[in-house]
């Protein structure tokens, strides 16, 4: 989603510039985006089932309002040491390729506005997540969010 946001302007000038909107949502210490467009619920943790067999990162499924929805522990999908799930945990429900998927994220932080002159793109990231599943570096003030994919990020191993 695309807003205006006014920024800083020189005297007697009134500029705005386009913005995209992204929930924040915190791992551990770092915190990541997702396009406010691909997200369609944040609901409380619920029961997983089990699915046998599955890749390790998917908890399980769920039922919610009648449909079944796959859930990707967002800690395993990144490796991270599990941790227990506490009132703060919360299962963001996103569209991935025309699919809905659940994500499971220690917390929502926020729904921001980032300015598209503050998104960095091409960026080099190499870390535990492949390049195409990062859509840039968001810049919020001093603090930079890495801005995921989903529909790349969910679907790869």
């Amino acid at each position: 989603m695309y807003t205006n946001k006014r920024i800083a302007p020189e005297e007697g000038e009134i500029r705005t510039e386009e913005s995209k909107q992204y929930v924040t949502f915190a791992l551990g210490d770092e915190i990541y985006g997702i396009s406010v467009l691909k997200v369609q619920s944040i609901n409380e943790m619920m029961e997983i089932t089990p699915v046998p067999k599955a890749k390790g990162f998917i908890k399980g499924v769920i039922n919610l309002r009648g449909s079944v929805i796959p859930v990707v522990d967002m800690r395993r999908k990144f490796m991270l040491p599990e941790k227990e799930y506490d009132s703060f945990s919360v299962i963001l429900i996103v569209e991935a390729n025309e699919r809905l998927m659940g994500m499971i994220v220690d917390s929502v932080s926020d729904v921001v506005d980032i300015p598209i002159s503050h998104i960095q793109s091409n960026v080099d990231y190499t870390a535990k997540v492949d390049n195409r599943s990062i859509e840039g570096i968001g810049r919020i003030g001093e603090r930079l969010v890495v801005l995921l994919d989903v529909d790349h990020f969910l679907l790869t191993d």
